[in-house]
């Protein structure tokens, strides 16, 4: 059954919560199911990050004071930014196979679709920042965690920022191409201004100025600080991404709503 078939089948639009929970787990499952008969990309995410922690540990553990906790929180970000275009793509593809028409045309919210697209892949990158983050412990020498609770809170915090900025992109692309540029050039920069490959006090003066714009900076404060159990170093951290993540959300859902995303446009 396709989703938008699943999606005729639901009640009329109303606000209950059963009837909008029920029209997200539709979008969801249809998405689950393409996810799965595709996993090689998510694979590639948390194999590749693998690979380079083991190659580049001794040389951080000999360049910088807490080497192990920089590698491997280094790369876990950097690599959870490069999954934007898991997110981009799942809801690109609507656009390219000419389907997003109609599913607003169906009895789901914007935001109902918005969140039955993302929410597969929510789950893909708790996935990834988890296994790295035990291989890390396991393998790289990260130390464990005394607060477990406040890196999975961290985790979940930084993927709802990527998954809005994967959907805000997607809504204003044109091409599947377009993403991937704007993907992993803005994984490089984000991650590389953040301090996710060299340390933020060895780099360039200009760099350690701009490093606050960039989410990746947040977001690594944000997951070394939960690596410490410090819950008061989060805070901003966690402030920052989750506003970032609800501005961008708001705006791809009322892009998406209004049309402005159509598969015509492309």
């Amino acid at each position: 059954m396709s989703v938008d078939t699943a999606l005729i089948d639901t009640p009329p639009r109303t606000g209950g919560t059963f009837d909008a929970l029920y029209r997200i787990a539709a979008v969801a499952r249809h998405n689950t199911i393409i996810r799965l008969r595709d996993p090689g990309q998510a694979i590639s995410y948390i194999v590749m990050p693998m690979v380079l922690m083991l190659v580049l540990k001794p040389l951080y553990v000999r360049a910088v004071d807490g080497g192990a906790t920089q590698v491997s929180t280094g790369l876990m970000v950097m690599f959870s930014v490069f999954a934007i275009s898991l997110a981009g793509n799942a809801i690109l593809s609507e656009r390219t196979w000419r389907t997003w028409d109609r599913l607003r045309v169906s009895k789901a919210a914007s935001a109902e679709l918005l969140l039955g697209k993302i929410l597969p892949i929510f789950v893909i990158m708790v996935v990834q920042q988890s296994v790295l983050l035990i291989y890390g412990v396991l393998v790289i020498g990260l130390p464990v965690p005394g607060a477990p609770h406040y890196v999975l809170l961290a985790i979940v915090i930084w993927a709802f920022a990527l998954l809005s900025l994967g959907a805000l992109l997607a809504a204003i692309v044109r091409s599947h191409g377009e993403l991937s540029v704007i993907c992993d050039v803005g994984a490089l920069t984000i991650s590389s201004l953040g301090g996710a490959l060299v340390p933020l006090s060895i780099m360039p003066e200009w760099a350690q100025t701009t490093a606050y714009v960039s989410p990746g900076y947040w977001a690594l404060t944000l997951m070394q600080a939960a690596v410490r159990g410090d819950l008061a170093g989060m805070l901003p951290s966690a402030g920052v991404l989750l506003v970032l993540g609800l501005l961008a959300g708001a705006f791809a859902a009322r892009r998406l709503a209004r049309g402005w995303g159509r598969g015509g446009l492309i």
